[in-house]
């Protein structure tokens, strides 16, 4: 069993080595700053943003995306692009909004993403992806990474020129999600192939994929990688990465009730409310992550269903005191 551990990555140092990673849909600041209130990770992503998108719309359109809570602690501005001078507007732009790291999305298997020449499009070209590192390290002083995919059993067999250009570029860090881009959640991690950038990286590697519980965090610790990074399993449970560290620590840890989960679940939508300035908008989002915060319901499907047919807060409320979730 290994100890929760210090992270340096650039000229920065966290306390710890879990940090929660990137969600398209969720990770805006009110899921981060409750992430934060119940576990002070080393640092959380925002939503993957398109540099295009964060030069050219109106701040106000862009909020959802930048926007920082005051109370939240440090954040990681995950970017996606294809253009070097783009790139380094866009890292600048970041900078300004408050980013405390910067990170380039190098994994999106989303067809209009990789159109566009970004996201995982550029595990297959190096040559593209050591600009982009450049253009961003020559832009911020703040610590730099990308988050990448392997090859998993795919015939790109691209790790080892990946792991030069990013080594030579000189990122800050590295987060690898132990699956290729065309591979389903159901595809278990690669774990032999994030241990292949641990020991030819002399950067800090961060592990990621299917990290839930103490024996999947440790399965990945054994890696040797520097730190974890927790994603979907942190939805629904802001407290999850400081049970995982407790866990390391071989410290007690007592999670919320299920009426505590249902009231930080009702701050969530309040605080996504203000965010978007629309209830309505706010409510209907919450059907995404409603059955998270509910694992533990007993008549979670019909909790489900009932919330999947309400639009506003109140509707939402009464549906949360009828099941006893607050």
């Amino acid at each position: 069993m290994q100890r929760c551990q210090p992270l340096r990555v650039g000229n920065k140092v966290f306390p710890v080595n879990l940090i929660q990673g990137p969600l398209a849909g969720y990770s805006c600041a009110p899921f981060r700053l409750l992430t934060w209130r119940y576990s002070q990770p080393a640092f959380s992503y925002t939503e993957m943003i398109s540099s295009k998108a964060l030069l050219q719309q109106p701040k106000l359109a862009q909020r959802r995306y930048i926007k920082k809570d005051p109370n939240e602690g440090p954040v990681c501005f995950q970017l996606a692009a294809n253009d070097p001078n783009e790139l380094a507007e866009a890292t600048k732009k970041a900078v300004d909004y408050g980013a405390d790291l910067i990170d380039l999305n190098c994994g999106c298997p989303v067809n209009k993403v990789r159109r566009n020449g970004a996201g995982s499009s550029l595990l297959a070209d190096p040559s593209k992806l050591y600009q982009l590192i450049r253009a961003m390290k020559q832009n911020t002083d703040l610590p730099v990474s990308i988050k990448i995919r392997v090859d998993g059993m795919s015939t790109d067999k691209n790790n080892q020129e990946i792991a030069k250009a990013v080594g030579d570029a000189g990122a800050d860090f590295l987060v690898v999600h132990g699956r290729h881009w065309t591979d389903n959640y159901g595809v278990t991690p690669y774990f032999e192939q994030i241990q292949f950038f641990v020991e030819n990286l002399k950067i800090p590697v961060i592990g990621n994929g299917d990290i839930a519980c103490a024996e999947s965090l440790n399965k990945m610790l054994n890696t040797g990688c520097a730190g974890v990074m927790i994603c979907r399993a942190g939805v629904g449970q802001p407290w999850l990465i400081k049970k995982l560290i407790a866990n390391l620590n071989q410290e007690s840890y007592t999670a919320p009730s299920l009426q505590e989960a249902g009231a930080v679940f009702i701050e969530h939508v309040e605080r996504l409310a203000e965010l978007l300035e629309s209830e309505k908008i706010a409510v209907v989002q919450s059907r995404k992550f409603a059955k998270y915060y509910a694992r533990g319901l007993p008549k979670r499907a019909e909790f489900n269903m009932e919330v999947n047919t309400c639009s506003d807060f109140n509707s939402l409320k009464s549906i949360c005191m009828r099941y006893a979730f607050i």
